[in-house]
């Protein structure tokens, strides 16, 4: 069943932009990312099982990673320690990057509805540029990415999407953020944004005022042209 989504997003009704986060969402890097971040933990000493490199690090800004990591080994990663990690990302998704499934065919039918859409991520704007060409998904974002990591504000911090809001001019309560990760999720509903939470079946959720969730990108296309729908009655 599709939720009926005026009343959520403001008081007209209206939806006028979509905020995407980028990894998990648009291009399927964040495990890739884990992974090579739960290896950096491992060789500093701390225990971060390859299995569980997800549930330790999904959504989480490097400048957070280092934090964590700095706070369980007691070591000093140094001031360079973002910035090698972002090579090694970079190296790793030129090999292993793939597209979230759904994910053209959910862009093209949300460009057929004219809604301004955003991105707004944990990932550095030089990570997501990479990540946007090699998908060939440049032409659907442009320069209308936003960097929460390259902000100092990384995610839950709700910043980088009221920030992306603001770019385009439109309140909060007009936006919707499609999340994967439950600190992404935070963030958009810090916001004061609803959000869609992409998660897989089975996978337990937040039950948060403002979240909805849903198991395949088809979902969200379906979502935003029922809640186009609503607003033109």
């Amino acid at each position: 069943m599709i939720m009926q989504t005026s009343s959520v997003l403001s008081s007209e009704g209206k939806l006028k932009l979509i905020i995407f986060d980028c990894d998990g969402v648009l291009v399927d890097s964040e495990t890739i990312c884990c992974q090579v971040s739960a290896e950096e933990a491992r060789l500093a000493g701390m225990e971060a099982p390859e299995e569980k490199a997800v549930e330790q690090f999904s959504g989480m800004a490097l400048s957070l990673i280092q934090k964590k990591i700095e706070k369980q080994t007691g070591k000093n990663l140094g001031h360079d320690w973002i910035s090698k990690m972002q090579k090694r990302f970079i190296e790793a998704m030129a090999d292993h990057l793939e597209p979230v499934d759904g994910v053209y065919d959910m862009l093209k039918r949300v460009e057929k509805l004219s809604v301004p859409v955003r991105v707004g991520s944990n990932s550095s704007a030089l990570e997501m540029d990479l990540k946007f060409k090699k998908m060939n998904m440049t032409p659907y974002f442009q320069d209308r990415i936003h960097s929460a990591q390259d902000m100092g504000k990384p995610k839950p911090a709700p910043d980088v999407y009221i920030k992306a809001a603001s770019d385009e001019g439109v309140k909060p309560e007009n936006c919707i953020v499609l999340e994967d990760s439950d600190t992404g999720a935070r963030a958009a509903v810090n916001a004061g944004m609803m959000c869609v939470l992409l998660r897989a079946p089975g996978l337990p959720a937040p039950d948060w005022p403002g979240l909805k969730v849903i198991h395949h990108l088809s979902e969200f296309s379906d979502l935003i042209e029922n809640t186009i729908n609503i607003q033109k009655e």
